[in-house]
């Protein structure tokens, strides 16, 4: 028996490496299901050119949109990728591999492998491990805007020793868009649900991320080229709880 896979994405405006992302997975994937959030770039015609037609949406909600892709797969396994992910060789070995077990894990955990301007990165939080391959019956997505994830309903998984690449900090300029845009989407989540800023929370937060990523975590020995993205991420968490702090001056 042979498992059937199904790789779900969601992209806006992701032209600048999707055509690398599905091209890594185009031989093991059985389809490839993509929710389209109002792509304006050449995002349409590069998933045109797989053979893909998109599911159009008109909602910029990562977890509702992958929810959606979720619900439309049809395959036994998933695998849950970005448009800035590309899937290594030796991943694209352990899948096919696994597509032909007659017994599987529930999900398998897999490592990243992150770079920041071209240059991997190996400490201050950016070695870590995500569920991304799964059985599809036996996961849901985390229904939050940004950062949103496999959730999986068992206690039966695997660690994978094979990597995704993980290409999400291309230039400063992109970099700083993404941490913005996340930044105001975290805040509008939080005041949803009630939580209140803080004079800590804007000042010291900042703060000590940027000292846990680059000095608790190590990250300065991955050099000291990598100093804008500790402190990019200390600028998300003051635009996060500064702009609580507005929304919870208005109510």
């Amino acid at each position: 028996m042979k498992h059937r896979l199904s790789v779900i994405m969601v992209t806006r405006n992701a032209d600048e490496l999707l055509f690398q992302s599905i091209k890594s997975v185009k031989d093991i994937a059985d389809e490839i299901v993509v929710v389209d959030a109002g792509s304006t770039d050449r995002t349409l015609s590069i998933l045109k050119s797989f053979n893909i037609n998109p599911i159009a949406t008109r909602l910029n909600h990562l977890g509702k949109n992958k929810s959606k892709a979720l619900s439309r797969a049809t395959g036994d396994l998933v695998l849950a990728l970005d448009s800035d992910e590309i899937v290594s060789p030796s991943l694209i070995r352990t899948i096919k591999s696994l597509k032909r077990r007659k017994i599987l894990a529930d999900g398998y955990i897999i490592p990243f492998r992150n770079h920041f301007l071209g240059r991997r990165l190996r400490y201050g939080g950016e070695n870590y491990r995500m569920l991304r391959l799964a059985k599809r019956r036996k996961v849901n997505i985390k229904n939050v805007s940004v950062h949103e994830s496999l959730v999986l309903n068992s206690k039966h998984f695997v660690n994978l020793g094979s990597p995704i690449m993980h290409y999400s900090y291309r230039t400063l300029h992109q970099m700083y868009g993404k941490f913005t845009t996340y930044a105001l989407n975290e805040a509008t989540e939080r005041y949803k649900k009630g939580e209140q800023s803080s004079f800590k929370k804007v000042t010291f937060y900042p703060v000590h991320m940027f000292w846990a990523r680059l000095i608790q975590d190590k990250g300065y020995k991955d050099g000291f080229f990598r100093l804008p993205l500790d402190l990019g991420f200390a600028y998300m968490e003051f635009l996060t709880y500064s702009s609580l702090a507005i929304k919870n001056l208005k109510k």
